[in-house]
């Protein structure tokens, strides 16, 4: 059906993950195009609505990532304008990416989430005041790829990540640091499809690491048993639904030696890069090659908003 409209790839954007994402929608309009899908690439700007009526464009791919494209922004838009797109509608997009809903939505399901504490510009943060110790994570509410994040191991360190998480937001989280395995769980078609383990060679997961060929180990399937390694899939599939996330989304674990799996955060739309990982376990764990992914991402595309 995709085949015989005219599909906008949205891509680049005004987010801090603008490179990525330039990256992200390179990759998909190559694997449409050579499928015979009729793309256009269109780098998103203030003027999006206007540059989609003039294109044509009856059809959405959204390999943005980060403000203005992951967090229900252009969701929205493509609704007013009825054109159907990929990934999630409008509030699950905003839940996934506000850290601080997001958690509160995990803990109303029964998903495990690491003790937190959200602060406002301005506001003191003392250490003294938090129900947890050191060690602890300091990071933006609203932003991906790990911009702004760190992990605060003494007390003089606290200053530097505070500034570091508000030069990216005015809203900042400081959760507990949990020790574990990083596992990141698939989902497609609202099914999970696998589960690689990553192996950082920075402290954690950074925007380095995740973007650098080479700065992290990716393991496939997840080293856990196999009864943990069915419950990593299934609490990423419970963190799936619990923000009403729909098609495929990346959902990012931590597992500990206990084998408690505590969700740190659910993509919504996961990169699409040589490097990234749903792809990957797509690949691995169904079996499905990188254009193959991409066709049954754009043949999913629809609008949440039901207009009669």
């Amino acid at each position: 059906m995709m085949k015989s409209k005219k599909i906008g790839v949205l891509y680049g954007g005004l987010s801090a993950e603008r490179e990525v994402s330039l990256k992200s929608g390179a990759a998909v309009l190559q694997a449409l195009v050579a499928q015979g899908y009729n793309a256009v690439a269109i780098d998103v700007g203030r003027d999006l609505a206007d540059v989609l009526k003039h294109e044509g464009i009856e059809a959405a791919f959204i390999a943005l990532h980060g403000r203005y494209g992951e967090d229900g922004c252009v969701q929205g838009l493509l609704e007013l304008l009825q054109i159907p797109y990929t990934g999630s509608g409008v509030l699950a997009s905003a839940l996934a990416m506000h850290k601080r809903f997001s958690k509160q939505a995990f803990a109303a399901s029964g998903i495990l989430t690491a003790p937190f504490r959200c602060y406002r510009r301005g506001e003191a943060v003392r250490l003294t005041d938090l129900p947890f110790s050191l060690p602890l994570v300091v990071k933006p509410v609203q932003e991906g790829s790990s911009v702004g994040v760190s992990i605060v191991r003494e007390a003089g360190q606290l200053e530097a990540a505070l500034e570091l998480a508000f030069r990216h937001d005015d809203e900042i989280l400081v959760e507990q640091y949990i020790k574990g395995q990083e596992v990141q769980v698939g989902i497609l078609d609202d099914e999970p499809v696998g589960a690689i383990e990553i192996v950082p060679k920075n402290e954690f997961y950074d925007f380095e690491a995740k973007y650098t060929d080479g700065m992290a180990e990716h393991i496939f399937p997840a080293r856990l048993e196999p009864g943990l390694y069915e419950r990593a899939q299934q609490v990423g599939l419970a963190a799936h639904r619990a923000l009403g996330c729909n098609g495929y989304s990346r959902v990012d674990l931590l597992v500990t030696a206990a084998g408690e799996c505590y969700v740190l955060e659910v993509n919504t739309l996961p990169g699409m890069t040589a490097l990234s990982l749903l792809p990957e376990i797509a690949a691995k764990g169904a079996g499905l090659s990188f254009e193959a992914l991409v066709s049954c991402i754009i043949n999913s595309a629809a609008l949440s908003i039901k207009v009669n």
